[in-house]
């Protein structure tokens, strides 16, 4: 059961985690950031500094570096990229309470499977809609939105998990992190993770942010290209999402999120692996497995991989 005594960990805290934990630890909530080194002094010796369209303040929040905090968590928001959720979940498992709710805030659409293959506590994919970047270790920054969406599949869980699910959602929004329910998930899943098809690999491309990349007339025809492909893909898998819906998704993007370049794109500049294999590379897969051209998300993959290694090999 969910109460203000809660305590929560968030695993992985870059810029999504550390922002809503962020959010929580504000509101009076016990959270615990898992984080990298540099992050972890720094909101060790100064606090959490947000710096939010709502306020700019240092929020006093827990961090370690140490995995053996996800020992004390009630709620365990996952904020991992997606090619790490396997070895993480291995990592974490022998911490875990047997009662302990992981929440998935993770890109891509298979991550919430993965993690119920891997350990018996309750998962569930919940879809982020939010702009966020950080900006120095201990420092993010807000760029738009805040809302999270938590998947209820009324036909595969009992009451008793469906009432927590209630409670969850319920528990984050009396702690200033609007939250949702959504019994048609899969479908919030996939429209998020078209728009992450649709602009994260070309951000990463031009290192250009969203505003800038709707300007270019042939970047928005490239963008129609990749979206067809991937409602081909998805309808395919049983997940129908209309022309119009996805369309609509994609031209919210630039209006809520002008000034914002992808996470893809931070992570190119950086130096880092991508989550390329889990957006673009997901469709090419799947799309040679049933049958599907998709040459736009081809182009996108490879182009980001390419990137991608001249990038790592010489950071």
């Amino acid at each position: 059961m969910m109460n203000k005594n809660s305590k929560i960990v968030v695993m992985g805290a870059g810029a999504v985690g550390a922002y809503f934990g962020g959010l929580l630890a504000r509101a009076g909530r016990d959270v615990t950031l898992i984080a990298r080194r540099n992050h972890v002094q720094a909101i060790c010796e100064k606090g959490l500094f947000i710096d939010s369209k709502d306020f700019q303040d240092y929020v006093p929040i827990q961090a370690s570096t140490e995995l053996t905090a996800i020992s004390s968590a009630n709620i365990v928001l996952l904020c991992v990229k997606s090619p790490d959720t396997e070895k993480v979940i291995q990592d974490i498992k022998p911490y875990l309470k047997n009662d302990a709710v992981i929440l998935s805030l993770q890109n891509g659409v298979d991550n919430c499977a993965r993690i119920r293959s891997l350990v018996n506590n309750r998962a569930f994919s919940t879809v982020v809609y939010v702009a966020v970047g950080m900006i120095g270790p201990g420092h993010v920054k807000h760029f738009g939105r805040g809302e999270l969406e938590i998947g209820i599949e009324l036909e595969n869980h009992d009451a008793k998990t469906i009432q927590l699910v209630h409670e969850l959602a319920d528990f984050l929004s009396a702690s200033n992190v609007p939250t949702s329910l959504s019994e048609q998930i899969e479908k919030s899943l996939w429209i998020k993770f078209l728009i992450n098809c649709s602009y994260n690999g070309i951000s990463a491309i031009g290192h250009i942010q969203y505003g800038q990349m709707d300007e270019v007339k042939e970047v928005n025809q490239l963008i129609d290209e990749i979206t067809r492909e991937v409602l081909a893909v998805a309808k395919a898998k049983g997940i129908h999402i209309s022309y119009n819906e996805a369309l609509a998704a994609n031209q919210k993007i630039p209006l809520t999120m002008f000034g914002q370049i992808s996470s893809t794109a931070r992570d190119i500049s950086r130096g880092k692996p991508t989550e390329i294999e889990y957006l673009n590379g997901l469709i090419v897969r799947e799309g040679q497995r049933l049958g599907i051209p998709t040459p736009a998300n081809l182009a996108i993959y490879a182009l980001v991989k390419m990137l991608e290694k001249k990038t790592i090999k010489s950071s």
